[in-house]
């Protein structure tokens, strides 16, 4: 009996074994990062030719979480508990909800993070046909698009208790404007084990004409949150700001914005009662890895400060650790009236939209 046991409890190791080794496996030669330097297609050719210097504009920005963070959702890379959104009808839900909340005040720029298009943690939900639905329906307008898809992933077996699966996401552009063209750029990322688990982190770049013979250079980011080594995001931004200056020595404006990932102003956090929770995206954004050219904006108003994110190791309560790490790149030769935070209360993300309104010189 000792011995039927001890042969049965080596073959179940030894299966056991050979499953994670063959899952290892399957990881390492699934991957591979998407291209850089893609080009986008422009789906649509709807609006305005070209873009008016001197006029007033609106740019929003808005990590949408997937869909799956509501204000009961607690996330398990965080700490958390949960690792898909709770149902389809929440994803829904929760798309709708931020895009009503950016229609309301009427941008002519839109970019959005975090969007799935065929995800298990999303319930295989297109979150791009709800969102160009959902504004068509609330303005009657069609808008010209360009998505950049920055995650495409093996299946994942973790966490044990609910895989986060095989997922497809990316970065939405959407303006009024007709797009001359776009390109995906690959951020440089991590080469260990964290790669398997973080976006294939990319930019966006979308050049729209304007009245005066030049271009406006739209920039739509996510930078790395998940870092082991905190030279992962410099790097980025190092490569972020070299792109942004080769477009500005044409004569061109930049106009950037997403999350970045980085406090976008020093010790943000303490605006809020907290103190820095010690996390690479609650460091200080290295502005002085910006050319005198370009110039980070936060979306804050001090005197009525509003958080953009908070920390999803548990569901929002009012007391989570919240900080500014969602913001604006600008050239010299833009004029920004205004930056702040719509407050959804995280409603709907675990990110608040930005805003910003701002002329082309």
């Amino acid at each position: 009996m000792i011995k039927l046991f001890f042969k049965i409890s080596v073959s179940i190791a030894a299966f056991i074994f050979a499953a994670l080794i063959t899952y290892g496996l399957y990881l390492i030669f699934s991957y591979s990062r998407i291209p850089d330097n893609l080009t986008l297609n422009e789906e649509g050719s709807f609006g305005k030719e070209k873009i008016n210097a001197g006029v007033q504009l609106r740019i929003t920005s808005a990590n949408l979480g997937f869909g799956a963070y509501s204000q009961n959702f607690s996330f398990f890379m965080d700490g958390g508990k949960y690792s898909w959104a709770f149902s389809k009808v929440e994803v829904i839900k929760n798309i709708t909800g931020s895009v009503d909340s950016i229609v309301d005040i009427n941008a002519d720029l839109m970019l959005f993070q975090e969007v799935d298009f065929d995800g298990t943690r999303s319930h295989h939900v297109d979150e791009r046909k709800i969102i160009f639905e959902r504004l068509k329906e609330m303005t009657g307008k069609n808008f010209n698009s360009v998505f950049a898809q920055n995650y495409d992933s093996a299946f994942l077996f973790w966490p044990p208790a609910q895989p986060h699966g095989a997922n497809k996401s990316g970065l939405l552009s959407l303006t009024e404007y007709k797009c001359s063209d776009s390109i995906r750029r690959s951020f440089p990322i991590e080469t260990g084990l964290s790669k398997f688990l973080d976006l294939d982190r990319c930019y966006s770049k979308t050049h729209i004409e304007t009245d005066n013979g030049k271009q406006l250079v739209l920039y739509n980011t996510h930078m790395s949150a998940y870092t082991t080594n905190a030279e992962t995001s410099t790097r980025q931004i190092e490569m972020l700001n070299n792109d942004m200056m080769e477009e500005y020595r044409k004569g061109n404006y930049i106009l950037c914005g997403g999350d970045l990932n980085r406090e976008v102003l020093e010790e943000m956090s303490k605006y809020f009662g907290f103190e820095s929770n010690g996390l690479n995206w609650t460091k200080t954004f290295p502005s002085e890895k910006l050319d005198a050219h370009l110039k980070l904006i936060p979306p804050v108003n001090l005197q009525h400060p509003i958080p953009t994110v908070r920390d999803t190791k548990e569901p929002w309560n009012g007391k989570n650790f919240v900080t500014v790490i969602d913001g604006f790149i600008v050239s010299d030769n833009i004029q920004v009236i205004k930056a702040d935070v719509i407050d959804n209360d995280f409603k709907y993300s675990d990110h608040n939209p930005i805003y910003m309104d701002f002329i082309l010189k």
